[in-house]
């Protein structure tokens, strides 16, 4: 058995060996345009190989600047963004705080109207109940102080005559001694 697996391994050698052989001498001049076409083939291959390794790098490159590009272009479309928006904000700030001042300005007439409104009927409750309002205290107390003023006008000038009595009897009393 060993001997046929040799002798078997021996064949297939020499079958492989002429079978390379034959091609190679049959090669020739029928297979010669079809190794050409394949070496051209393999060349070309090749060659959008290392054209296709130049262009990327080309492409990369591009690739990188239109990054570049685009990053830039995204800042200054921010920027133009963010001026709308803030401008867009105040306009609508400035149109809350307008319509705020004027609630603010409507309720604070509205208080004083109610204001009033609360003082009259007080008033006219104290007035029916016959207690005198803050007027009436003042032109009273007014009046008080005009009367007070004319009493010390006139006690002022009886002192003095008094006094102008009182040293000229002295004197008299002082020349009859």
């Amino acid at each position: 058995m060993v001997k046929k697996a040799t002798k078997k391994k021996v064949m297939k050698k020499r079958v492989v060996k002429k079978a390379q052989a034959k091609p190679a001498a049959s090669v020739g001049k029928i297979a010669e345009p079809v190794v050409d076409s394949a070496r051209e083939i393999w060349l070309a291959g090749l060659g959008a190989f290392s054209f296709a390794q130049n262009e990327s790098g080309k492409i990369i490159e591009q690739g990188n600047k239109l990054f570049e590009k685009l990053v830039s272009e995204g800042v200054k479309l921010e920027k133009k963004t963010r001026n709308v928006a803030e401008s867009a904000v105040d306009d609508i700030k400035d149109g809350v705080e307008s319509k705020v001042g004027a609630v603010r300005k409507q309720a604070v007439d509205n208080w004083d109207k109610l204001e009033n409104i609360f003082e009259d009927r007080v008033a006219r409750v104290l007035g029916q109940l016959g207690v005198p309002t803050a007027e009436d205290v003042n032109k009273l107390s007014e009046r008080v102080q005009t009367l007070s003023n004319k009493v010390t006008a006139m006690t002022k000038p009886k002192a003095t005559t008094k006094k102008r009595t009182t040293k000229k009897a002295a004197a008299k009393k002082a020349a009859a001694k």
